[in-house]
């Protein structure tokens, strides 16, 4: 269940809250960039979220710069919490500086292993899964933060290098499962 490091991203194709970003609908390739991706399971409602939204904005502004592809997605089911509805999703995709997709069968949260919200995936540019886990170990004081995981995942890519750290445990919110 789910990935391992070294495993080939999973596809997907799932509908975009953010289409001037990406388009109605996005692939897994169309949000490769020529150094990789990195796939972001998040959400609207979760504390851990809304406190690291301008870090994963700031995140997504670097990855585009280093060639890095970067795109949100929000599996958690919206009976449980309609704060994650589409509707809420577009609302939010307004601010947003990524494409931020939905996946409305739970279907890629499954195939990935998503535990949390955040839960950061990144892959190199063969789509293979290099670092999985969080972006930092402070994801809700920024003033906290003395490990950068993905951070350092991404300068090892990079530089041709595998990351030392390649498996953390993310901290948020559970994935709201349906039922």
């Amino acid at each position: 269940m789910g990935l391992a490091i070294g495993d080939a991203a999973p596809p997907f194709e799932l509908t975009n809250a953010h289409p001037s970003i990406g388009g109605p609908a996005m692939t897994f390739d169309d949000a490769t960039g020529a150094l990789g991706t990195v796939v972001v399971f998040e959400c609207n409602h979760c504390p851990y979220v809304i406190a690291n939204i301008g870090r994963m904005e700031s995140m997504a502004v670097w990855c585009d710069e280093v060639g890095l592809g970067f795109v949100g997605i929000n599996s958690n089911d919206p009976v449980v919490y309609p704060n994650d509805s589409f509707e809420h999703m577009q609302k939010r995709a307004t601010s947003m500086g990524y494409p931020y997709l939905h996946d409305v069968t739970q279907d890629i949260a499954r195939a990935y292993g998503a535990k949390r919200t955040p839960e950061f995936f990144l892959f190199d540019a063969n789509d293979r899964l290099v670092y999985q886990g969080r972006m930092d170990d402070s994801p809700r004081d920024p003033s906290n933060v003395t490990q950068t995981e993905l951070n350092d995942a991404i300068e090892a890519l990079k530089s041709g290098q595998e990351p030392t750290v390649k498996v953390t445990e993310s901290i948020g919110c559970s994935v709201k499962w349906k039922a």
